[in-house]
């Protein structure tokens, strides 16, 4: 379980470096990815979809890294190409050396701008 928290980040990694050879290693053939769009893609519909917005990332800063078990849960945020900043939360399921699955929740830009509900914080 000591490498898991180094696993999730190499796949980080590979994102900034735009390095594709490096996050086939690290995915398992049986891998499925989940957000918001999309619902348990299989590895190939994964690189199809979601690895081209690689070329849009500049950096990752994490907030959390907190491995449990056979996850990763990780709170970061990202700057892209363009300067937006944002922020999204993944969990990362590994076996065996391997990212076998990825749930990811997102929608943040920072700064956040939450709309005015009435609600006053004290």
């Amino acid at each position: 379980m000591n490498n898991y928290a180094a696993i999730t980040k190499a796949c980080f990694d590979a994102y900034v470096r735009k390095d594709r050879s490096a996050i086939e290693l690290l995915i398992n053939d049986g891998f499925s990815f989940t957000n918001p769009l999309d619902n348990r893609i299989d590895r190939k519909a994964y690189f199809e979809r979601c690895w081209p917005n690689s070329q849009h990332i500049e950096e990752f800063k994490f907030i959390q890294v907190v491995p449990f078990e056979d996850k990763v849960f990780v709170v970061y945020e990202g700057k892209s190409s363009t300067g937006d900043v944002f922020r999204n939360t993944e969990i990362f399921t590994i076996r065996k050396e391997k990212i076998i699955e990825v749930e990811v929740y997102f929608g943040w830009t920072i700064p956040h701008k939450a709309p005015d509900n009435g609600f006053v914080n004290e």
